[in-house]
């Protein structure tokens, strides 16, 4: 259902929004001004368009998302080898804004540089007949594209949806070089699987080809307009980024009704219509009146969802550290322009920090992470080392930028949380930076200001 209400949120809070859920960045002080002019639905409309022309910055946040999809370790260091870094292709794609059919046909029928998400993982050992790697291609390739989980049906037939043993084993025979033995809880039946797609009226696999044909094949079917759940399935997931829930729930669950399915299907359609661009229809949530309405929490106990706005989320592992990373990296040098200072924490390795707030290790496919506080990411935030020296670095770097007292603060205000401070709050942060300014009491109110729900919340 949908619930009218006639408010839109102010300039400024739709500026950070956007700029968080589009290229993953907090709008720098130079840019407030600009912000703060926009008084119009046209404005909105050529500052999305700006954000989606910056290509670089854009393609460096959504390869996180992605990057949980396709389960693109950096290091790979969970497993004894076999599956490959699809970073350098997938961050070209998105570069190039690569239209979604053919992206998803890369995949499946992989080019130079994009065959790890179908190789998987070579776990270490002797592995589960459901985990061999033409099941994980099977299980993997369903879950992201199609929005369907098989993983019950790989082992028996499921018992959270219809899926059947043989039809999984079907889809995965697909990947394999010869005739899958089909195994039921790990133990043979004593039958072999044909290839075959899951759903046959949209496209017949020919069992007798070769496994290359037969991928092509698949490749080809899945990114077929004939397969309106592709289409359904990706505007189903960008709607659940920007919204906090999907038009249809669970994301990978989309056998599942729709609490508007005319606005699903339009979205689908046009979609398709507009060659399968993202960056079309992301333009179109951003500039929605559905998306410039004011954040609400959600209600996970309420009987029937009513939709009143996006629902208030927190920033993601990697927007926190980029946005302190913007902060310090403004007082290094005094820069105006858009940026870290140094590579993105969606480029980087894991490590301690960003798994704590929620970065997962991608030995599994995730296509949303939990947005909810943890007392292990409030244990890290209140006393982690790897903030403490963000915040030291901070510290020391505005010491050294010849700011008088209340100066600072301002900028510092505006950059973590585009606006000044209140009377109050400037009080405040003039005691904790003390009459003489210095870099710990500087760190101090970095620190406070990062764990400010301002900051840390997309509202």
């Amino acid at each position: 259902m949908y619930k009218r209400q006639l408010l839109t949120v102010s300039d400024t809070t739709f500026a950070r929004r956007a700029f968080l859920d589009t290229i993953g960045l907090l709008p720098t002080p130079a840019e407030i001004p600009n912000i703060e002019s926009i008084n119009s639905s046209q404005r909105r409309d050529e500052m999305i368009d700006t954000l989606l022309e910056d290509n670089i910055n854009y393609a460096e946040h959504w390869i996180t998302f992605w990057n949980d999809c396709f389960r693109n370790s950096y290091t790979r260091q969970y497993h004894g080898g076999g599956g490959k870094k699809i970073t350098d292709w997938l961050k070209k794609s998105l570069i190039e804004n690569k239209p979604y059919d053919q992206f998803v046909r890369e995949l499946i029928d992989p080019v130079d540089g994009s065959d790890g998400f179908i190789k998987g993982i070579s776990w270490r050992g002797t592995v589960n007949a459901s985990q061999v790697n033409e099941m994980q291609a099977a299980q993997n390739v369903a879950q992201v594209f199609m929005g369907l989980n098989i993983k019950c049906a790989s082992c028996h037939d499921s018992f959270i949806n219809d899926w059947t043993l043989k039809q999984t084993y079907s889809l995965a025979s697909i990947f394999s070089d010869s005739p899958m033995d089909i195994h039921r809880c790990n133990k043979p039946i004593g039958e072999k699987a044909e290839p075959a797609f899951l759903y046959p009226e949209i496209g017949q696999i020919n069992p007798d080809s070769n496994r290359t044909d037969r991928v092509k094949q698949l490749s080809q079917i899945i990114t077929s307009q004939k397969n309106g759940r592709l289409s359904r399935t990706v505007v189903n997931r960008l709607w659940a980024i920007f919204f906090g829930r999907g038009l249809v729930e669970p994301v990978d669950e989309m056998d599942n009704p729709t609490w508007n399915q005319d606005l699903l299907d339009w979205l689908a359609v046009d979609f398709v219509n507009n060659g399968y661009n993202l960056k079309h229809t992301i333009k179109l949530i951003l500039t929605s009146k559905a998306y410039q309405r004011p954040s609400v929490p959600l209600d996970k106990d309420a009987d029937e969802y009513i939709f009143e706005g996006p629902v208030v989320k927190r920033m993601s592992a990697e927007q926190f550290l980029d946005g302190i990373d913007q902060i310090i990296f403004a007082a290094e040098n005094e820069s105006k322009e858009r940026g870290t200072g140094q590579k993105r924490a969606g480029l980087r390795n894991l490590d301690r920090l960003m798994q704590t707030l929620g970065r997962p290790k991608r030995d599994v496919v995730v296509t949303r992470r939990e947005s909810a506080a943890t007392t292990a990411q409030l244990i890290e935030l209140s006393n982690g080392k790897a903030l403490a020296n963000l915040m030291s670095r901070g510290g020391e770097a505005w010491s050294k930028s010849g700011h008088q007292s209340e100066l600072l603060i301002n900028t510092l205000f505006s950059n973590a949380l585009s606006r000044n401070p209140s009377e109050k709050e400037k009080a405040s942060a003039l005691e904790i930076i003390g009459k003489t300014i210095n870099a710990n009491g500087i760190g101090d109110l970095l620190w406070i200001l990062a764990m400010h729900p301002e900051f840390q919340l997309i509202q």
